[in-house]
């Protein structure tokens, strides 16, 4: 039969889960189809289409909020919420996103309702386009930091508490802030954080949307 291109996606998708997008290539991907590499090509010209693809596969089940009875920062906020469980629900999520542009039916279908809901709020286009990418780098700055600590699979992630331990005596001393500040990330719960910088990035968007 045939390989079709969602096929190469949800297997793309699968590879990803199993050795992460620095182990994902064209050659695997074709290992794992039983092709010839040169046939995904047909589907896709080099790796950065297959991830734009991807990156519009990994929004496929991020649903929006019903803006019924909500205000937009109230709407806005579940949005964000929403965008982060999509990114972690894959593997290196977050760093297959960042850096695409994939002008697709799921992120056109996002960015779209965000942009209308900002502009039903009374943000201008400019605005309401502004809005919209600055949360996107937020969730994805964070969650790709996020991503980063949590152990894979297989191997080792980069645990923040082996990060704290790390901090010898004599660097506390001399840097007591950065060495406290280790210790509170080490400690602290990532969805709190989240909320932290979420709650203050909407603060400020508040200046500038009714």
């Amino acid at each position: 039969m045939k390989v079709q291109r969602p096929d190469v996606i949800a297997a793309a998708m699968a590879l990803l889960d199993e050795v992460g997008v620095d182990g994902l290539t064209m050659r695997r991907l074709a290992q794992a189809l039983h092709i010839q590499a040169p046939s995904l090509y047909w589907h896709f010209a080099n790796k950065q289409a297959l991830l734009d693809a991807m990156a519009d596969a990994i929004l496929a089940d991020m649903a929006l909020p019903p803006d019924d009875g909500l205000r937009w920062d109230e709407w806005l906020r579940a949005v964000a919420l929403e965008f982060r469980r999509a990114l972690k629900a894959r593997r290196d999520g977050a760093r297959v996103y960042a850096g695409t542009f994939p002008v697709m039916d799921n992120v056109l279908r996002i960015g779209d309702q965000v942009i209308g809901t900002l502009r039903a709020a009374g943000a201008d286009e400019r605005t309401a386009v502004h809005t919209l990418f600055t949360l996107q780098y937020f969730v994805l700055g964070f969650t790709i930091e996020e991503q980063a600590t949590m152990p894979p699979p297989k191997g080792e992630g980069v645990e923040l508490a082996r990060l704290a331990q790390a901090v010898t005596v004599a660097q506390a001393a001399r840097y007591p802030n950065a060495a406290s500040a280790v210790a509170l990330l080490a400690a602290d719960d990532d969805d709190a954080r989240f909320r932290f910088g979420l709650d203050r990035l909407i603060d400020g968007l508040r200046a500038v949307i009714p």
